[in-house]
């Protein structure tokens, strides 16, 4: 393949004001992480109450849990993205529909519209994390902690939840990596993520194998650094003899 790679194209004006190509891949690089951070606070919270929901002794709360997962679940994310910033704000009061169309920027009404998506559709999977992790732990535990005189929920907020966090570490780093990679749908609804970014200096500099050879760096070192972040944080909370880490 005889090809020129020009790598210097990054810092290389845009012609839009005093911007290089690397100060829009910073940028996009901005909204990924913070659109990542944002929804997994949402689908950490959430998926963890509909972890427990769906692990209480009562068939209508575990249903209702159960229903959401199976909802947001097997429905395409993109689909979900699309009726969240082109539906719901059609649905809203009066007040909050003009407030949320026409008066917050574009791009934060684009940024609230994938955040919540991601985070909702995110917090199903988490749900099946929480509860399976729950259920992992020995009977004996919620036996005894209701021997002691605890009720519901003081046993699953100090014995079981804990517990099952620390089981549940690995895949949780996974959902958290896939919230990461998620975030590049926001770009079809006009948010100029990393995705986006790539793609636009892809098309101003001609310089299309350099901008997502980059992009891909930037992917895989983010995620790299995190799970190597939650390999220590697993080793640092494990409990001896009831969780293996590192094969151990």
């Amino acid at each position: 393949m005889n090809y020129n790679w020009d790598w210097g194209v990054f810092f290389k004006s845009t012609g839009v004001g005093s911007e290089t190509y690397l100060d829009w891949f910073i940028s996009g690089l901005g909204w990924t992480i913070g659109i990542a951070i944002a929804a997994w606070i949402i689908a950490l919270i959430l998926g963890s109450v509909l972890g427990v929901m769906r692990t209480v002794p009562n068939r209508i709360v575990s249903g209702i849990a159960t229903c959401y997962v199976e909802l947001f679940r097997n429905v395409p994310l993109l689909v979900q993205l699309f009726i969240w910033y082109f539906l719901v704000p059609d649905l809203l009061p009066p007040d909050l529909q003009e407030w949320y169309k026409q008066d917050l920027n574009p791009t934060t009404s684009a940024f609230l519209s994938v955040v919540v998506c991601l985070g909702l559709f995110t917090a199903a999977r988490v749900c099946e994390q929480v509860r399976t992790g729950i259920q992992a732990l020995p009977k004996g535990q919620e036996s005894a902690a209701r021997a002691m005189g605890f009720k519901l929920p003081q046993i699953y907020w100090n014995v079981l939840l804990p517990q099952a966090y620390r089981i549940i570490i690995p895949p949780l780093t996974s959902e958290f990596l896939n919230v990461f990679k998620n975030s590049s749908v926001a770009s079809l609804i006009g948010l100029m993520e990393l995705l986006a970014q790539t793609k636009q200096t892809a098309e101003f500099s001609a310089n299309l194998f350099e901008a997502f050879t980059l992009a891909t760096l930037i992917y895989f070192t983010l995620n790299m650094s995190l799970m190597l972040l939650m390999r220590m944080v697993e080793k640092k909370v494990a409990v001896p003899g009831l969780i293996s880490v590192g094969g151990k």
